[in-house]
């Protein structure tokens, strides 16, 4: 599902093709690529909107990350100082993040279309949390230290959870209504 209410293409499902009432107003707070998963918040609440989008005020963003093989604390180590990455034909230093091997993995639904699987190379989940958004920015740091992405979840956004509180339970596509006078 692309993180938008238009189709660019006929064949693209959208946030419009939940089953929800929005407002009119309402817009997504932040984008997920096509190939990801996860937590999306929309808002028409504009305070809100400005405190997570602004650049200047980074809310950090956690990721769990399925990568194919198995990081050493080197690699770890790496990614939490930093990585080059070629954006659009630019490089980019991206800033220092939290990297840690995720042990147990997370519980989540089946993911639909599978993640491709070799049975020759064995695969674990990161969890990652980053203060910027720059575009794939998750697959091509991993890639940059030699760990290709399988599957990328969005699992929390400036303190909204996907696994505890009002969020838990959520699945694909369902949509859960927060009230401004439930927000901290």
């Amino acid at each position: 599902m692309l993180s938008q209410f238009r189709a660019e293409a006929p064949h693209h499902i959208t946030l419009a093709n939940l089953n929800f009432s929005f407002a009119k107003d309402v817009y997504p707070v932040g984008r997920l690529d096509a190939d990801s998963e996860g937590l999306l918040l929309l808002s028409n609440n504009k305070k809100l909107n400005a405190q997570l989008l602004h650049p200047k005020r980074k809310k950090p963003k956690t990721y769990w990350v399925q990568v194919e093989g198995i990081p050493d604390e080197k690699k770890l180590q790496s990614l939490r100082k930093g990585v080059a990455i070629r954006i659009k034909g630019k490089t980019h230093q991206t800033q220092p993040c939290k990297a840690e091997l995720l042990d147990p993995p997370p519980i989540l639904p089946e993911r639909n279309p599978p993640i491709r699987v070799r049975k020759s190379i064995p695969d674990c989940w990161l969890s990652i949390t980053l203060t910027e958004g720059k575009n794939r920015q998750i697959r091509r740091m991993c890639a940059a230290v030699g760990f290709p992405v399988l599957r990328l979840v969005r699992s929390s956004i400036a303190g909204f959870v996907f696994d505890e509180g009002a969020l838990a339970g959520l699945q694909p596509g369902d949509v859960r209504e927060v009230k401004d006078e439930d927000l901290v």
